[in-house]
């Protein structure tokens, strides 16, 4: 297991239901299969990330199979890309495990471990409960809790991340594997709350300390209940600028058609 102690960076090693490290820092595994490696002063608020409510209505969205395209893409890719053995993948931002759980299936046929990290506890604590054959953990994106040249591939949608974090932890000749939205990413969506809908800019994908490998476009067009139309909003950045008559138009339509567009970028830390 390639964790390290969030507060002096040892090495984490398990025992029982617990990992330590050699200063004696201990952090409990939960009942649900995770650990914790937030401490309370890397915290930005009291409970950070997404709330169990996001993170409900994300979970419905997702299991309906409305991302299922851009799930099995970034498989493809990562199996694709990922050296034949391997030890260690990573899911930053990996929410309630949906991507993950895929993920896993490709980290396994490589003989690697499949990692989950997100700053939302309850999205952990769900993924953990559903997923219990991957191992997950409450952190910052910004403060990999991992050891130095420790992971084999890395796959980030949309999650924030520190350049320097990623070179640190992904292995020389590693890989890491990004979705960005694409120009037209939900303007069906976006055209409901402003008033003049402005396209994503373009995303170079380039990351210091990383060269990129392939960029691919995949957009397609959605058909959703007006139920899905609204878990999708609760989804979005935009959401806090939806006034009330929006989401109560979304919630009354019988469908709502709505284009994707991703932008995925594949990379390989330089040497």
């Amino acid at each position: 297991m390639p964790f390290s102690c969030p507060l002096c960076h040892a090495p984490l090693h398990r025992r029982d239901n617990a990992f330590f490290c050699t200063q004696r820092h201990q952090f409990d595994i939960a009942k649900e299969g995770y650990v914790n490696l937030l401490p309370v002063q890397h915290k930005r608020s009291k409970d950070p990330g997404d709330s169990a409510e996001m993170m409900q209505a994300r979970r419905a969205f997702l299991d309906a199979g409305h991302y299922q395209p851009l799930r099995d893409t970034l498989g493809d890719i990562l199996h694709a890309r990922l050296p034949a053995s391997a030890d260690a993948v990573l899911d930053i931002g990996c929410g309630e495990g949906y991507y993950t759980e895929k993920f896993a299936r490709v980290a396994r046929l490589h003989g690697a471990q499949m990692l989950g990290l997100d700053v939302s506890k309850a999205a952990i604590r769900a993924a953990a409960k559903r997923y219990s054959d991957i191992m997950f953990c409450v952190a910052s994106s910004h403060r990999l809790p991992f050891e130095e040249g420790s992971i084999d591939g890395l796959v980030r949608i949309y999650a924030p991340c520190k350049a320097q974090e990623l070179a640190r932890v992904i292995k020389p000749e590693g890989i890491v594997i990004t979705a960005s939205p694409g120009p037209r990413h939900l303007m069906e969506l976006k055209g409901l709350i402003y008033d003049e809908v402005h396209l994503h800019s373009e995303n170079s994908g380039e990351i210091e300390g990383f060269r990129l490998l392939d960029q691919q476009s995949l957009a397609y067009e959605m058909n959703l209940t007006g139920h899905e139309a609204v878990a999708l909003l609760q989804m979005t950045p935009f959401a806090w600028r939806a006034k009330a008559e929006v989401w109560e138009q979304l919630a009354a339509m019988d469908q709502f058609r709505c284009q994707t567009d991703f932008t995925l970028h594949t990379l390989t830390r330089e040497s």
